[in-house]
């Protein structure tokens, strides 16, 4: 597996830490984009590793803050990226195969170190289905202008 890339707000290092060393305990390469001078607040860490995704440094990312909802609504804010804020492993395999999301964002206010860890892994071993779900994420991209419909 290619690397990925994570990154976190102050409210969500310590989770951050312990999906990092999860993810890097599998074998997996790990870039952390978590908050620094040059990236002081998350909406700065989310477009950041959204751009990284989208620029081909990266094919999948994780986001942590202390609810998801804002670095998933920042990271969405890049056209091409679909990020999808999973609290359990059904939602995050489902962000995967359904809807071929290279960013899933986690709230460490939300989600506890071990529900963090299976969510992880289940989006992880997830990939994108297609068949149905083809053309759904293709009308994603129409409305997002990068595409014909």
């Amino acid at each position: 597996m290619l690397p990925i890339a994570i990154g976190a707000d102050d409210a969500a290092i310590e989770l951050k830490n312990i999906v990092k060393a999860f993810i890097q305990q599998q074998g997996v390469e790990v870039v952390d984009y978590s908050q620094d001078a040059n990236n002081p607040l998350y909406p700065d860490i989310a477009f950041t590793v959204a751009t990284a995704i989208k620029e081909g440094k990266f094919e999948r990312g994780i986001l942590l803050c202390g609810t998801g909802i804002g670095m998933s609504i920042v990271a969405n804010k890049v056209a091409g990226i679909r990020a999808a804020q999973c609290h359990d492993t059904y939602s995050a395999e489902r962000a995967r195969k359904s809807n071929d999301a290279q960013i899933m964002t986690l709230g460490a206010r939300v989600v506890g170190p071990e529900l963090a860890k299976s969510i992880v892994a289940a989006w992880l071993a997830s990939n994108f289905e297609g068949g149905g779900s083809t053309s759904k994420v293709e009308k994603i991209g129409y409305y997002e202008g990068l595409k014909g419909a």
